[in-house]
């Protein structure tokens, strides 16, 4: 067996070795914007190109004819890679373009849940033209608080919130109409105050089954302090569960995927294919969604791809022949913490660009190390890049001894690099039950 990989980042690495766990033995061609040392050391192919030059990707594709292929950034999966793909008969483990506007478009996103009576939302208000009155009348409505939505793909950074990102309600009247005028549509929300937590699952049509929920971090500094980043670390429990959700909450945020699912096939006459990643907060009365993504989650890919029993390579098979179920997606009952390893200076700067880091040898037996944008020397050094460099996953019994292990192994990584040390810590998660026992009393 053959398998494409069309991926970036230390997710990529994740997934690659999770696929070559497999029983199948299958051979990897990979491709990514950079020359991703993990994935290079367990890959047949391996090459850096464009992942958004589709022409070039279809033709390494019908070099190497792959069983299947699948992509892991939400790019070349909302500019349709998926459907330039199985044009030439390679199935994908991804959305085709139409059903990847839950991610890419997030008036699409909005609309689709009203019109399916799917009702786990905050007030919302898409806008294709820029009006001032009409905004701060929606405004009034959520009694100045309010989120602004680019409505398509800006690499994570397309999001404003009132009081965190803009202080004044001109700021954020004054943001909306930018993205009207770089995207043509715009999304200003109700803030909504609570905890968040993402649940993915597989999904292949109707068929949808759920991985274990984790918890993001985007602070870039401890006590979630600083900007937002792409995910300074992630926590899953042993229970698949999180400590400050009921099982109300969980069990709410599992039927709402599975309207998703249903409402996509509904809307778009195709069946969605791949992971559908829901971004969840926890409110005083129950659940809502923040976002939904088309792909697996970084860092979250890093904290169920490594303990899921079941065969990777089995579940691709059988999403792409829409015969999944509960039984094929077993996951250990552990513990994960994931801690991102960056350049000191990260987010804000790119002053350890180059400079050498040091991973030392030890027990990886509850421990995983995947590489993201780090690169190789002629020596075989590793060098920084500018962006998130290592994700380090502890795997325990009990939380505290993953983020124990996880702990250890980012401590003895040598270089000019910084982590998060309170994710996965009693203290930081107490903070989380603290704030919804709060909201719910």
């Amino acid at each position: 067996m053959k398998i494409l990989l069309v991926s970036s980042s230390a997710r990529g690495h994740a997934i690659a070795e999770a696929l070559m766990r497999s029983r199948h033995k299958p051979r990897l061609v990979a491709l990514s914007p950079n020359d991703n040392v993990g994935i290079a050391k367990i890959a047949e192919y391996h090459q850096a190109v464009d992942i958004m030059d589709f022409s070039k990707v279809l033709s390494i594709a019908q070099e190497h004819k792959p069983d299947f292929a699948l992509i892991g950034p939400d790019d070349p999966i909302g500019g349709g890679l998926a459907d330039a793909l199985e044009e030439i008969g390679i199935p994908c483990i991804a959305p085709r373009k139409s059903l990847a506007r839950i991610e890419s478009s997030k008036a699409f996103a909005r609309e689709l849940m009203h019109k399916n009576g799917i009702e786990s939302y905050p007030k919302f208000m898409a806008f294709q033209r820029a009006d001032p009155e009409l905004m701060n009348a929606f405004v009034e409505r959520c009694d100045g608080e309010f989120v602004v939505k680019y409505d398509a793909l800006k690499g994570g950074k397309g999001v404003k919130v009132s009081g965190e990102h803009f202080q004044k309600r001109e700021e954020g009247i004054a943001y909306a109409e930018e993205c009207i005028a770089e995207c043509g549509t715009v999304v200003l929300e109700e803030k909504l105050v609570g905890v968040e937590f993402s649940l993915m699952s597989f999904v292949s049509g109707t068929s949808v089954v759920d991985m274990p929920a984790v918890q993001d971090h985007k602070r870039a500094y401890e006590g979630d302090t600083g900007p937002n980043t792409g995910g300074m670390g992630t926590y899953s429990c042993v229970d698949h569960a999180l400590p400050f959700l009921t099982n109300a909450d969980l069990a709410e945020a599992k039927r709402i995927n599975r309207s998703i699912a249903q409402a996509l096939i509904k809307e778009c006459g195709h069946p969605y294919r791949g992971i559908l990643y829901g971004g969840f907060i926890a409110v005083r009365d129950g659940v809502r969604v923040i976002e939904y993504n088309a792909r697996f989650g970084d860092p979250e890919a890093l904290n169920v791809l490594p303990i899921l029993e079941s065969d990777f390579v089995d579940l691709c098979l059988g999403m792409i022949e829409g015969s999944i179920d509960d039984g094929m997606a077993r996951f250990q009952k552990k513990a994960t913490v994931c801690k991102y390893v960056t350049p000191a200076s990260y987010p804000s700067a790119k002053l350890e660009v180059g400079k050498p880091i040091d991973i030392p040898k030890g027990d990886t037996t509850n421990a995983r190390v995947y590489l993201g944008d780090v690169s190789q020397d002629s020596h075989g050094r590793l060098l920084l890049g500018g962006s998130r460099s290592i994700g380090v996953v502890g795997i325990g019994s009990t939380l505290e001894e993953a983020e124990e292990i996880a702990q250890k192994m980012c401590s003895g990584i040598q270089g000019p690099v910084r982590f998060r040390r309170d994710i996965g810590t009693q203290t930081l998660i107490q903070k989380r039950i603290d704030t919804m026992q709060s909201l719910r009393n």
